[in-house]
């Protein structure tokens, strides 16, 4: 072999000239936040959309804040926050709606409401579906 000077590699630099296949994912190939994010929202989008329920808003940023989904199926109106981790190395999902998360959905839910004064007279509701390790969790009357 000739020395790196004249163009070529004494030794192989990566894992994969060594073994034939990829050992190190890079960012290339890892998904953003941004986009698992995106792709739990889209899947709580047809979980909903195929139990029925009619898909008013998505990603919708009122008062300041964001609601992921505003879904109504029936009397009943309900506000969802998606929630999506690649594994349980952080912990739950269901964790990450804290107290100060809660209160902004609620304000956002407000603002809303008096937004679309129509629906004021529906039952509401705050759901968190939860996206964790390819499963999805719905809690129901969640605060």
């Amino acid at each position: 072999m000739r020395c790196r000077r004249q163009g070529v590699r004494a030794w192989p630099v990566r894992p994969s000239e060594l073994t034939g296949r990829s050992v190190l994912r890079n960012a290339a190939t890892a998904p953003s936040t941004f986009a698992a994010g995106r792709a739990a929202e889209r899947r709580a989008w047809w979980f909903y959309r195929l139990r029925g329920y009619r898909i008013l808003e998505t990603n919708v940023w009122i008062g300041g804040y964001e609601l992921d989904l505003v879904v109504r199926r029936g009397r009943r109106l309900a506000f969802v926050e998606v929630k999506a981790k690649r594994g349980s190395r952080y912990g739950n999902p269901f964790e990450m709606v804290t107290a100060e998360k809660q209160r902004r959905l609620r304000r956002a839910a407000e603002a809303w409401l008096a937004a679309h004064a129509e629906l004021e007279r529906l039952e509401v509701s705050f759901e968190v579906v939860a996206l964790a390790d390819g499963r999805l969790e719905r809690i129901r009357q969640a605060f």
